[in-house]
């Protein structure tokens, strides 16, 4: 193995491990199909060993490529570190503003994870919960990265995005304490047949969570809430929901809420699929540190495993695996 190994061909394996696709991967970074091919051949042959699986249909990381893949990752961030540190470049001056929605959860915890990894990186958090609310800012650059529910979006707006599967996030109900259902440890969907959640509805920026939601409900005769206009903030969230009496479909990480109580939903267990999600031709080493922590967590808490049996929407499941 060599004892040097250029940044320009970590840099083409990253894009396509991302991507898994050359033709996106080399308009992502700027540089003709030919030229990014030539540079992962060149990769693998001075580590003597193969990256990529390529059939026409399909790319995948090889277990090597999957190996690989975190140390790329921390050697750009590095790399592009010490660069902005000793030229001014834009990529220290700049941070990256990451829409987390909420300050608890699997977006919160894979930023708290980058921030602990790259403490030389500046990330600028937001919590205005709701991928599609995210998907102009991020396709105009007023936002960098978000996290949620790739499927849920128009496909004209997907085709100008890039995501990166984080996460099968199994879904709870929010429930008031006195609630008759607050007294089992996890609560049948049957069981909620009759009954009113609230899902977002009314609310423009989350509406691929409600429209999951809907999906769910289908059938099992659970009720979504009447829209409500956007609540904004925590706090305002919880007094309306107080004071209106409603049961809340959530996930099973879930804000703090007094007088109520979050059981897990199962039988079966509901996902919600979260990706990280940002504007193609993006390249920002706090974007490198995200995908980083997204995979160390992944396989720490076993997050792209997915229940035998559990509920997910074809093209969820379709989009996840991509």
């Amino acid at each position: 193995m060599p004892h040097d190994i250029e940044p320009r061909l970590l840099r083409a394996f990253t894009a396509v491990a991302d991507e898994l696709h050359f033709t996106r991967a080399a308009a992502r970074l700027y540089v003709a199909q030919q030229a990014l091919s030539r540079d992962i051949r060149r990769l693998e042959r001075d580590l003597g060993t193969v990256l990529f699986l390529r059939t026409t249909r399909q790319v995948r990381l090889t277990p090597e490529g999957e190996r690989l893949l975190p140390y790329a990752q921390r050697v750009l961030a590095a790399h592009d570190e010490l660069s902005a540190a000793f030229h001014g470049g834009a990529a220290h001056e700049q941070p990256l503003l990451v829409d987390v929605g909420a300050p608890v959860g699997t977006a919160h915890r894979v930023l708290e994870r980058a921030r602990a990894a790259a403490p030389g990186l500046e990330f600028a958090a937001r919590f205005h919960s709701g991928l599609t609310g995210a998907a102009e800012g991020l396709l105009t650059g007023g936002l960098d990265v978000s996290f949620g529910r790739i499927a849920g979006l128009p496909r004209g707006v997907r085709t100008r995005l890039a995501h990166h599967p984080v996460r099968y996030e199994p879904m709870a109900v929010l429930l008031p304490a006195e609630h008759p259902l607050a007294a089992r440890a996890a609560v049948p969907l049957d069981a909620l047949a009759g009954e009113t959640l609230y899902t977002g509805a009314g609310n423009a920026h989350t509406a691929e969570w409600t429209a999951l939601a809907a999906r769910l409900f289908e059938g099992r005769g659970i009720r979504a809430a009447a829209p409500y206009p956007e609540i904004d903030g925590p706090d305002e969230f919880l007094r309306v929901v107080r004071k209106r009496g409603w049961s809340v479909l959530a996930s099973v990480e879930f804000i703090e809420a007094p007088g109520m109580v979050l059981r897990p939903l199962v039988d079966p267990v509901p996902l919600s699929p979260v990706s990280v999600v940002w504007r193609r031709g993006l390249r920002h080493p706090g974007l490198d540190a995200l995908l980083a922590a997204a995979r160390e967590l992944g396989k720490e808490g076993g997050w792209l495993a997915r229940p035998e049996g559990a509920w997910l929407p074809p093209e969820d499941a379709r989009l996840m695996a991509a």
